[in-house]
């Protein structure tokens, strides 16, 4: 389940990704909607969304992605409360973004306390509202987040902004496994995974993989939309080898 920044680090390198996240047998892709203020993301992902924002990238753009994928594999937003009510508030945005083919989304500085209203207009317009559940999160508001997920849960394999680590936290294993029993939905993971070692070590345990930080490091680094989509491509097809490998053993 790759992530990407739309507009990164331009348009046609952005589309470009998306296409080869397709190629690659991408699940799902994780779709950021770039925003100036991205409380939950680290440096790569931050620097991703200044740099897209700079070359002109908006809610369009990423709307733009979704559209030129969005029926060949479930899209989910990653965008921010702010930038949901700046497109006319939950049912507009939804209504907005299944238009343009997307599955889902995920704000991730929305409470769950508060997320019943924006839940029920994602609901009405056929769009998910995929929760994100932490290492400290409460066992009893555990439950109640799988209880509301739609879509699947995002569980957060460590404290902290997204970014690469060198180990997966080995309280991970119980998380997911307390979360899975929880859940009527896919549990997936995301934040840190950087390697497809380490991929493959998640894919173990969840149901999904969500790597952000390292394939957005990638598309920047292509020098053009052709190299882009060859080192995600690439990086993609090597998690794929090690996730396969890690099933088989």
């Amino acid at each position: 389940m790759p992530y990407m920044m739309a507009g990164y680090p331009d348009r046609d390198t952005g589309l470009a990704v998306a296409e080869a996240y397709v190629d690659a047998g991408a699940d799902l892709i994780e779709l950021g909607v770039p925003f100036s203020d991205p409380l939950a993301d680290g440096p790569t992902i931050h620097a991703a969304a200044t740099t897209a924002l700079e070359a002109g990238a908006t809610l369009a753009t990423a709307l733009e992605v979704c559209r030129a994928v969005g029926e060949r594999v479930p899209v989910v937003f990653m965008a921010y409360a702010n930038m949901v009510l700046a497109h006319g508030g939950s049912r507009e945005f939804a209504e907005i973004a299944h238009a343009a083919g997307a599955a889902g989304a995920i704000v991730p500085d929305l409470p769950l306390d508060e997320s019943g209203e924006v839940r029920e207009d994602f609901a009405a317009a056929g769009l998910a509202l995929v929760p994100l559940l932490a290492p400290t999160t409460p066992a009893e508001r555990r439950r109640r987040i799988c209880e509301a997920a739609r879509g699947f849960v995002y569980v957060v394999s460590t404290v902290g902004t997204t970014g690469e680590r060198t180990e997966i936290p080995a309280a991970l294993t119980e998380l997911v496994e307390a979360t899975k029993a929880d859940a009527a939905t896919p549990v997936a993971v995301g934040f840190g995974i950087g390697t497809p070692e380490q991929a493959a070590q998640v894919g173990g345990i969840a149901d999904g993989v969500i790597i952000g930080s390292r394939l957005v490091r990638a598309a920047g680094e292509g020098g053009s939309p052709e190299g882009a989509a060859d080192a995600v491509a690439s990086f993609l097809g090597e998690t794929r080898d090690a996730l396969a490998a890690g099933s088989i053993q």
